[in-house]
Formats: structure tokens, sequence, C-alpha cells
């Protein structure tokens, strides 16, 4: 995992939280760059992600955009919670690949925060999504 630019403390800490995430290990998603304002998550797409047309699943698509920006949102010492997203599923996920997931957040608020994510197989652009996150409160470095 990279950290690209943040306070190692809070680093170390948003990395923990990723990687202990119940329903990231479910799927095989994996956290593997913060910077300020910015998460990379990936997935290998496996049999287990298909739909009925043996393509990767739109839900794991959205699971992977979702994480991207609430880890954005984490990587500057904020906890969030997802209020709404409006997503474009551009192209199928193919079986058997890297799936990469880049969130970044777009303004911090006192209530609301506004991130975006896009997901990617290789070059090709496979989701864009915008978010809306209400704050819940700061990272807590003493649990």
């Amino acid at each position: 995992m990279k950290n690209l630019g943040i306070d190692e403390r809070l680093f170390n800490k948003i990395s923990g939280i990723a990687q202990k995430m119940p329903f990231y290990n479910l799927l095989g998603i994996r956290s593997t760059a913060f910077g300020p304002g910015f998460a990379e998550l990936k997935v290998s797409t496996r049999a287990e992600h298909a739909n009925h047309l043996d393509m990767g699943h739109g839900g794991l698509l959205l699971s992977l955009a979702d994480g991207a920006m609430g880890n954005a949102i984490r990587s500057l010492g904020i906890l969030a919670t997802t209020v709404d997203f409006s997503t474009a599923l551009m192209s199928p996920a193919p079986l058997g690949q890297d799936i990469l997931a880049r969130g970044q957040v777009i303004k911090a608020g006192k209530n609301l925060i506004f991130a975006r994510a896009q997901v990617y197989a290789g070059d090709k652009q496979l989701v864009e999504t915008r978010g809306t996150f209400f704050r819940m409160g700061t990272i807590d470095f003493e649990e």
C-alpha cells in the first residue's frame, strides 16, 4: 500500500480500517494507495463476482466506487457515511482481471462531503460516479 503524502499516523490508521473491513474482505477488495483526499482500491475479478451474463456484476463495481470515495474521505481524517451517489456504468467488468477504482474528494463541507470515483480495467473506464456523504465525525486515534 502506498502513502502518497498523508500523515503517517493517519495512513496507518486508515490502512488498518480498510484491511479489517468485513465487506471488503468478502469481495476481495484491497486498498492500494492513500493521498490527501485520494484513495485507490483494487479487486481481482473472479467467477464469484459474475452476473448471469458471465461478466463482473455491477454491484461489485458500485461497491468499489463507493469504497474509493469513502476511503478518500477517510484520508482527510473524516468519518462519513454515504447519503447518495449517481453512477454511470459505461462498460462491463471483465472476469479474471484487476479492476482499479480511484476516489477523490471534491469538497469537504461542514456537514456534507462531495466526492467522485472512476473505475477502470486497464486503460478502459468502466464506471464514473459522484457521491454525497454525511460527516459523522473525525477518526479517533485512541481506538
